[in-house]
């Protein structure tokens, strides 16, 4: 088992201070080895050192300029340090180094999603629920993106099939709840919200639109 493959079962293991001992004998051994440095750059990523982390990206990508999943960890650190513009950059890098999975198609999503660019995030959402069917975040926010977009019915789609996959997924049921009302279907919309409180008694939203419907079928 070669040095880097080891570091990273240490890592999974969570012995991070092994894995960082590993990572540096392997960088050491050899300096020119782009993947070292990434593997460092996840490690430092993982424990939260994101700007230390993002130097080892860079050192990656100096080193080959075609290391997609350095780009990816790039902006996995800028994305969680709320730079959206520069996690979106890298991202697309990604992508272009021929980076083709479902969580950096998910993550260039919701980095368009939070500079305002909803409607670009939309393709990027399709591919990612199409890499990983069972992957309900994503499909909970091409959900989203495609109601914002007002198309409900499809929207209505991939909330049911988060339901199947998760029967636990209170804002799936709020959502469909809010599509039924909007198709005026008051029944199914009661009954949809009423599984969001059931799952979680807490959750605002459901509860407000209830009591909406509930008031407008009183009058």
């Amino acid at each position: 088992m070669d040095m880097n493959q080891r570091g990273i079962e240490a890592m999974q293991e969570g012995n991070f201070e092994e894995a960082a001992s590993i990572f540096s004998e392997a960088i050491e051994a050899n300096p020119n080895d782009p993947i070292s440095y990434i593997n460092f750059g996840n490690l430092l990523s993982a424990v939260n050192e994101l700007d230390k982390a993002l130097k080892f990206y860079d050192k990656a990508i100096e080193l080959d300029e075609d290391a997609a999943t350095a780009y990816y960890g790039a902006g996995n650190v800028y994305f969680n340090q709320e730079k959206y513009h520069e996690a979106k950059n890298k991202y697309e890098k990604a992508l272009k180094k021929g980076l083709d999975h479902g969580d950096l198609h998910f993550m260039l999503g919701m980095s368009l999603q939070n500079i305002g660019q909803n409607r670009l995030s939309l393709p990027y959402f399709q591919r990612a629920t199409e890499l990983n069917e069972d992957d309900t975040d994503a499909r909970f926010q091409y959900g989203l993106c495609l109601a914002q977009l007002d198309l409900v019915g499809e929207a209505m789609k991939q909330f049911q099939t988060i339901v199947e996959l998760d029967e636990e997924h209170a804002d799936a049921y709020y959502n469909l709840g809010v599509a039924f009302a909007f198709k005026e279907e008051v029944k199914k919309a009661t009954d949809m919200l009423e599984k969001a409180l059931n799952i979680q008694s807490d959750h605002l939203l459901a509860g407000h639109a209830l009591k909406i419907l509930k008031e407008n079928k009183e009058q």
